[in-house]
């Protein structure tokens, strides 16, 4: 049996009733979003295995998952390093008062970078948080060079919702950058997407806050969660991994 996934038209009703009916604001949704990636990263690479973790962020809610999911893996013991080359003038983003995500990850001394390509040659991990599932037309500078390095690094990449520059229905793009990108890990956020049919890697859903009569109005397909986590692994037919 097919993962049952969540349209593009419904991803975007499903987050205004997350903020409408659920009564969530989006620093709310971002921090659970970020803590489900963190987790995820916890899970496919631990700290044994090297603790720089570079961070690229793009202006939207997806960059604002990731910075939270930076300020997480410091708290494990990670030495995360943030690439945010166009950052959103919402407050929510930036150090202004009161002081936000970014502010956030100075206060603890983790640096941001412009330098992607020196960055990514001295890291062990990447979390891919620059487009998510609401990404449509072509990826604009900085990021065309970033996504093509993200391509053909060896280093693993987690991509937080979708692979940045995929298409949430068709996938991958079929020309450009993006074209072989296939990160080693996806995190899906609330639900699966239907690009997970083009994903050969690692899949976690993570965002254990969907009320039941949410999950019912989308005829949601949601894992069991384990205990404390906020990620649970599945299969391409959705079984618990």
């Amino acid at each position: 049996m097919a993962l049952k996934t969540l349209s593009a038209k419904n991803a975007a009703a499903l987050d205004k009733d997350l903020m409408s009916i659920g009564a969530f604001s989006i620093d709310q949704l971002m921090e659970l979003a970020g803590l489900s990636v963190s987790q995820a990263v916890y899970r496919v690479h631990p700290p044994n295995r090297g603790r720089r973790i570079l961070v690229a962020c793009g202006p939207g809610n997806n960059g604002g998952d990731g910075l939270v999911a930076a300020r997480h893996l410091w708290h494990y013991g990670y030495k995360p390093t943030i690439y945010y080359p166009k950052q959103s003038k919402n407050d929510l983003y930036q150090a202004s008062a009161p002081p936000r995500l970014s502010t956030q990850l100075k206060n603890l001394n983790i640096p941001f970078t412009d330098d992607f390509p020196t960055a990514l040659e001295e890291t062990d991990h990447v979390i891919d948080a620059i487009f998510g599932f609401s990404f449509s037309g072509e990826v604009r500078e900085p990021f065309p060079a970033v996504i093509r390095a993200l391509e053909e690094t060896r280093i693993p990449v987690t991509s937080v919702d979708a692979p940045s520059s995929w298409n949430i229905e068709e996938g991958p793009p079929k020309e450009g950058p993006g074209t072989k990108f296939n990160p080693e890990v996806l995190v899906s956020l609330t639900a699966p997407k239907p690009l997970v049919k083009y994903f050969n890697g690692r899949h976690f859903v993570g965002g254990r806050f969907v009320s039941p009569d949410i999950r019912k109005k989308y005829d949601l397909w949601l894992p069991e969660y384990e205990g404390i986590d906020q990620v649970v692994e599945v299969g391409s037919n959705g079984q618990k991994l």
